[in-house]
């Protein structure tokens, strides 16, 4: 995982004006947990926070929150918790395979991200949910990288005009490639002012039947499956499900100890 923090501390550079302010989906996330699991404050522990503004969401929505970001991203993180003050939201900058805390958390996040690495890392950090981040009864929220949307996109290529108004201030080229054999996604960017640096992603993609197989063993169970909002019957037969097979690039997996 050597590439984690070029790739996501550059990025950062290009997107941070433009998108580390709280929007829509940083409010959705915070509906999606409330609708599951009720408004009334709780602790969250979110890996991976980036910019920090679905963490400021929470902590907004009256949550106290513990973020953990890598990169420099939590640059953007660190002014979200100025703004709210540190006792709502606190942002600790480290690799939350490594990080500890003392405290246990009711909910245990990790948006857009779940996927970096291999299986045997998958599997260190769902263990680390359960024996350590969770507090009894406490749910975990993870975004999945549905295999089925991206490997539709192996071969894609797009342009990204720059857009100043917006805060996006490069042009940017993108070129999508899918591994079937890893179930890996491969997303590789270029600022086209400097065409000879390419950076990429790895995002390893499950479908709900390969993640239950990961959680074996690691303490947790997939207690539900949402995708577009819509709550899956797990047990239902789902041949022809649009939203999984062409629609929606990553779901939400609700995972229970």
């Amino acid at each position: 995982m050597d590439w984690v923090g070029d790739f996501y501390s550059r990025t950062g550079q290009w997107w941070g004006e433009a998108e580390s302010g709280v929007g829509a989906r940083d409010r959705r996330r915070v509906e999606a947990v409330h609708a599951r699991l009720g408004s009334e404050p709780k602790r969250v522990l979110e890996l991976g926070c980036g910019y920090g503004n679905t963490a400021a969401a929470f902590a907004e929505a009256g949550h106290t929150v513990t973020a953990v970001e890598l990169t420099d991203r939590a640059e953007y993180a660190a002014a979200h918790a100025e703004r709210l003050g540190a006792e709502r939201l606190r942002i600790v900058r480290g690799d939350f395979y490594e990080t500890a805390f003392e405290d246990r958390f009711d909910v245990v996040a990790y948006w857009n991200g779940f996927g970096v690495g291999t299986d045997a890392d998958q599997r260190r950090l769902l263990s680390r949910i359960a024996a350590e981040w969770l507090a009894p009864g406490g749910t975990a929220m993870v975004d999945v990288f549905n295999p089925l949307v991206w490997a539709a996109w192996d071969g894609d290529v797009d342009v990204l005009h720059a857009d100043p108004e917006r805060g996006y201030r490069h042009e940017l080229s993108q070129r999508l490639r899918f591994d079937p054999v890893s179930c890996t996604a491969v997303d590789t960017w270029t600022d086209t002012a400097d065409p000879e640096r390419e950076i990429s992603q790895r995002l390893r993609c499950y479908s709900p039947a390969d993640l239950r197989l990961l959680l074996e063993g690691t303490g947790l169970a997939l207690s539900a499956v949402v995708v577009g909002g819509e709550t899956l019957d797990l047990g239902a037969d789902h041949a022809g499900n649009a939203a999984l097979l062409r629609e929606r690039h990553e779901y939400l997996a609700v995972l229970t100890a």
